[in-house]
């Protein structure tokens, strides 16, 4: 368990913020403690100090997780956020996607949204810009990247992709033995 270095710090905030833009600052100052994110297996844990401090009494083999996974760094050293930051990232999310009923269960499965399945999306949303899907009934489902920009959502065929799937709630049950 260590702090992340500066390279690493750059790529992950780079990659948090195309989801939730300035606000990644209120994820590590918050009024509860201080937060702030380490470093096992490449994988990387968003903890509080108060038991990231506990923790420093269990040697690094012994250690399984600590916190809550925001992602993992890629042998070429990218960063892929994991669902297990659902949770930090959808209440400061900048633009959402909200699918109709009949697609959240194919969202769910791991397919991309279609436009056939899009009940409403934020306005001004750009190309690539990333994105967290949520349910008609204001339940986050999971992240992803907008496939077209909300004035191309318009006047797009029925079946063109609108939002590339990157990670949804489904991969609970799907990949429980490798989540951590």
């Amino acid at each position: 368990m260590r702090p992340l270095t500066e390279e690493e710090t750059r790529v992950m905030f780079e990659k948090i913020a195309k989801y939730i833009g300035e606000n990644l600052q209120l994820l590590v100052d918050r009024p509860d403690g201080t937060y702030c994110f380490r470093l096992h297996n490449d994988r990387v844990y968003y903890v509080s100090e108060k038991i990231m401090k506990l923790a420093a009494n269990i040697s690094g083999d012994k250690l399984v997780s600590l916190g809550t996974c925001f992602g993992k760094f890629t042998k070429t050293h990218k960063f892929r956020l994991h669902v297990t930051a659902l949770d930090y990232l959808a209440p400061y999310a900048k633009y959402k996607v909200w699918v109709k009923p009949g697609a959240e269960q194919s969202f769910l499965y791991g397919n991309h949204v279609l436009k056939s399945g899009l009940g409403r999306i934020t306005e001004n949303t750009s190309q690539y810009q990333g994105v967290v899907v949520y349910s008609m009934a204001d339940i986050p489902l999971g992240f992803g990247v907008a496939a077209k920009s909300t004035q191309d959502c318009r006047k797009v065929d029925p079946m063109a992709i609108v939002v590339f799937h990157q990670a949804d709630v489904g991969e609970y049950v799907r990949h429980e033995e490798t989540l951590t």
